[in-house]
């Protein structure tokens, strides 16, 4: 057996989203590329392999804006596997969709993948084999705390063709499910069991490609957004715990104040927590909300970790997150329930923007890794030291840049920063030829105990690849691997280097 991968071991990955695989139906999913996927990493040496939230897609096809913390994506659902498990037939991939060159098409996919999930629970019914079914009842009991709810609000939505909960009758946004005819619970009852089977589809090949990852000595990394979306099954089912008004409309919303990305800060929209009614209740929500990911993955990031200090709450009609305010987060009380409820799970502290002394002593009190983005070192911010690799403390986790960033090429094209790209080529003694590639290298041979790259910047693809540009409203989370890119010369390359910086995965046959 390979030993368990750990973020306390000299160790190094890449960061892919699920949607970025390649293959048939419009975006990635958890079938042969994901194996394929882990078989690169298990050969190229890497001990992880990081992915952005798995959850329900949000608007925008953010993986951000999830209406579901707990639910996985229906559409990482792997028809071929399904076609193995005897729930579709062959011709029923006859007429798969072609995806653009490099892009994810989430709407080709829901076009032609949720008629064939729905086929998939049609089969189950009525021809499903005993060990399905008993392990579908399986999954419904132990996960019975959030099931249910994401389930009632999947097809709700259906039935009202999209409407926000706050927007349905009063006694549906109430909950009141009693106040229904008898008719309408019925086809209201297939409707959720047919959502719950898809989450059973979704956690079944999950299982099975963490399955994988485990014995090829590859962990996941996941990733829990601080925040969840206003219309999600979390604040529908838990409206006493987020900062509502009488009509379930939040009364204020998250953001971040002006920084690196954006003059006006972000003005993310998302509700805000009660933290001291959550308190009361012993975080249970938050603590349900990690079991989760704990079951998912080898290791979580906590995205947006200034936020557990201290948050920018903005009133929620405001245009800008500028007229938001300092307000005081959970703090260590948050994270000693966690440790003391999930003593084995290891934690990321995305720990970047305005981060006070106060946010390093929880981190660190908690002995918890931030961030260092190799991007960020070379301009003439006050932060800008502790990026450098020679400042790294051994407890981090390294990248040249993340999903937020440009790619490295695209970073290193951009001509409005002559003075940063001059001070990275003299830094990494580079003639800026392959800047990713340098970028790379660097932060593998750095002191950090976990080293990440993205997909993008081992190719060395430009800003047309870019996953994300926060604040942007529209136009992200597309870019997709091509099949073949990545290669056996990519491959050797990659651990090359890995092995040049102590970093290689030893396995064990």
């Amino acid at each position: 057996m390979n030993a368990k991968p750990t973020l306390r071991r000299r160790g190094s990955g890449v960061l892919l989203h699920l949607s970025s695989l390649p293959g048939p139906d419009g975006i990635g999913d958890l079938g042969p590329q994901a194996d394929a996927f882990v078989d690169f990493l298990a050969e190229a040496g890497q001990a992880w392999w990081q992915m952005l939230p798995v959850g329900p897609i949000g608007a925008g096809n953010s993986p951000y804006s999830s209406a579901s913390a707990f639910a996985g994506e229906p559409l990482f659902i792997s028809l071929d596997l399904l076609v193995e498990d005897g729930l579709l037939a062959a011709e029923d991939l006859r007429e798969r969709p072609a995806s653009p060159t490099g892009t994810a098409d989430f709407a080709g996919a829901c076009r032609f993948k949720e008629p064939l999930l729905g086929k998939a629970f049609q089969a189950f019914t009525q021809r499903g084999s005993a060990e399905l079914w008993s392990g579908f009842k399986d999954f419904q009991t132990k996960h019975a705390g959030w099931l249910e709810d994401w389930s009632r609000l999947a097809a709700l939505k259906q039935q009202t063709r999209g409407a926000a909960w706050v927007d349905w009758a009063p006694e549906i946004r109430a909950r009141d499910f009693r106040r229904w005819g008898t008719s309408s619970l019925r086809e209201f009852g297939e409707a959720v069991a047919r959502h719950q089977f898809f989450q059973f589809l979704f956690h079944r090949q999950w299982e099975r490609i963490r399955s994988r990852a485990a014995a090829r000595g590859v962990g996941l990394i996941g990733d829990v957004p601080i925040y969840v979306a206003h219309d999600s099954a979390d604040v529908w089912a838990n409206q006493e715990i987020f900062q509502l008004r009488a009509d379930g409309r939040p009364s204020a919303v998250a953001g971040v104040p002006p920084d690196y990305f954006s003059e006006d800060g972000q003005l993310w929209g998302n509700p805000l927590y009660r933290w001291d009614i959550l308190k009361s209740r012993g975080y249970d929500w938050w603590l349900a909300r990690l079991r989760q990911a704990a079951g998912r993955f080898d290791a979580v990031r906590l995205d947006h970790f200034i936020g557990f200090q201290r948050y920018w709450e903005v009133p929620a009609d405001a245009k800008t997150a500028k007229a938001g305010a300092w307000k005081p987060g959970p703090g260590a009380p948050l994270f000693e329930k966690v440790r003391s409820e999930l003593p084995a799970l290891e934690l990321i502290a995305e720990d970047l923007g305005v981060v006070t002394p106060e946010v390093t002593a929880l981190r660190e009190r908690f002995d918890l890794p931030g961030l260092r983005v190799l991007q960020f070192a070379f301009g003439d911010d006050h932060q800008a030291e502790s990026f450098l690799p020679h400042n790294y403390p051994h407890r981090c986790v390294a990248y040249a840049g993340t999903h937020d960033n440009d790619t490295t090429v695209g970073w290193y094209a951009d001509s409005s920063r002559p003075d940063e790209r001059d001070r990275a080529r003299r830094y990494m003694h580079s003639d800026g030829r392959e800047m990713n590639w340098d970028m790379i290298k660097t932060i593998l041979s750095s002191t950090a105990d976990t080293a990440i790259v993205t997909a993008q910047d081992l190719l060395g693809l430009g800003s047309q690849a870019r996953m994300n540009l926060p604040g942007a409203p529209a136009g992200h989370w597309q870019w997709r691997l091509q099949p073949g890119q990545l290669n056996e010369d990519l491959t050797r390359r990659l651990r090359f280097h890995t092995e040049a910086g102590g970093r290689l995965l030893e396995t064990k046959v």
